[in-house]
């Protein structure tokens, strides 16, 4: 009974991963409507993008810490009902500022959600089982980029764009009702105060993880904002083809989400990182030689989307694990880290692109954004070794 009822629960949390997933992503294919119904340019429309951002980098540790006085399936589904109430109320924006200020409200509990779902998704699994449940949850997310973000597109552009968002708030309820059935109350932990919490920012592993989720998975946005010039600029195939190309990325995330989970298992989380970000440095480089090969780029899309999500999983474990005490924080942190990547991936693939050195250079930044991540786990993974050895020492004598 106990397995089937965590099977639910994880299933729960996988429909928020996806209602998330879809109202991240389905501003980007719907924003020259967006534009053209508030009577802005499209740059002004991408404002909409870097709000829900800001909103997911400041509301993963300030939602966390402040919710830390409920049960962690208490505080899912309030998550979720601040989550819905804003993106329904997005669909009703008749102006710029009333949407970019409902656009940042709705991302505040996105990191939140992410955070604690991935450390209850922890304690739900069966003995040795933590990754897989955590790739169940993500497994929402990168759905949503295959069925949610395509769907979304289509009614956005075809119909109206707010009827995108009212798909959201729609999946938003069947998430509360999900959670509210099928997740098993949770025990709390001992509350220790924000204060406390908050002094796992002065460990030097943990900030170590975080900007190793910054710069790692920055390689693969870097590439990931460039996609559709990519297709059609240096590969030279009709636009058309950028929706599918989308679809394509979005089932390599699927194949990736579970992979990474795998070799967590097989692993150590800190270890599949590793693997993961230098398999990404070898694939980013390739594509920077095979985009202009017609079709070649397709194959390489969904190789790309599939190396990149192998390091979701691994990176989120090796987080809580390095966040002993404080797991929902450090959880909900490298959510806001992941979102960090995100901006800061697409501004410096940007930079060459702007100098004139062509769309196929974002693959080259991304392919150093995930070099540096490499150095920066086998940093941290040798720091990690030298600790447990002085503990070892000083335990002897």
């Amino acid at each position: 009974m106990k397995e089937i009822t965590n099977k639910k629960a994880l299933l729960a949390l996988a429909i928020g991963g996806f209602g998330i997933g879809m109202t991240e992503f389905v501003i980007m294919g719907i924003l020259p409507d967006v534009a053209t119904a508030l009577n802005i340019s499209i740059p002004q429309a991408g404002h909409f993008i870097s709000a829900y951002a800001l909103g997911v980098v400041v509301g993963a540790p300030l939602l966390t810490s402040i919710g830390n006085k409920w049960a962690p399936h208490k505080m899912l589904l309030y998550l979720m009902g601040w989550f819905t109430v804003f993106n329904t109320l997005s669909a009703f924006a008749d102006s710029y500022y009333l949407l970019l200020v409902s656009r940042f409200l709705s991302g505040l509990p996105h990191g939140a959600f992410f955070g604690i779902g991935a450390v209850v998704a922890g304690k739900l699994a069966q003995e040795g089982k933590s990754a897989k449940a955590i790739a169940t949850m993500f497994s929402g997310l990168t759905v949503a980029n295959v069925i949610g973000v395509p769907l979304g597109t289509y009614v956005g552009h075809h119909f109206h764009w707010s009827i995108s968002f009212m798909i959201v708030g729609i999946i938003g309820i069947l998430t509360m009702l999900s959670i509210y059935f099928w997740m098993p109350e949770i025990e709390k932990t001992p509350n220790k105060g924000i204060k406390n919490e908050f002094k796992l920012f002065k460990r030097i592993d943990f900030l170590g993880l975080i900007l190793l989720t910054t710069i790692g998975t920055g390689g693969f946005f870097a590439w990931y904002s460039y996609i559709a010039p990519l297709i059609t600029d240096v590969a030279g195939l009709s636009d058309n083809i950028v929706s599918y190309a989308m679809i394509i990325a979005g089932l390599g995330m699927v194949v990736g989400n579970f992979l990474g989970a795998k070799l967590a298992e097989i692993y150590s989380p800190l270890k599949a990182v590793i693997i993961s970000l230098a398999v990404m440095v070898t694939v980013l480089l390739i594509n920077n030689f095979v985009a202009s090969s017609g079709y070649v780029v397709l194959v390489m899309t969904f190789i790309i989307g599939m190396i990149a999500f192998t390091v979701s999983t691994p990176i989120q474990m090796a987080v809580i694990n390095s966040a002993k005490g404080s797991e929902m924080l450090g959880s909900s942190a490298n959510q806001s880290a992941f979102n960090m990547g995100n901006a800061s991936g697409a501004y410096l693939a940007g930079l060459p692109i702007a100098y004139g050195f062509g769309f196929t250079s974002a693959s080259v930044v991304g392919a150093a954004m995930a070099c540096s991540g490499v150095a920066l786990a086998i940093a941290i993974y040798m720091f990690k070794k030298q600790k447990q050895a002085k503990r070892q020492m000083a335990f002897q004598h």
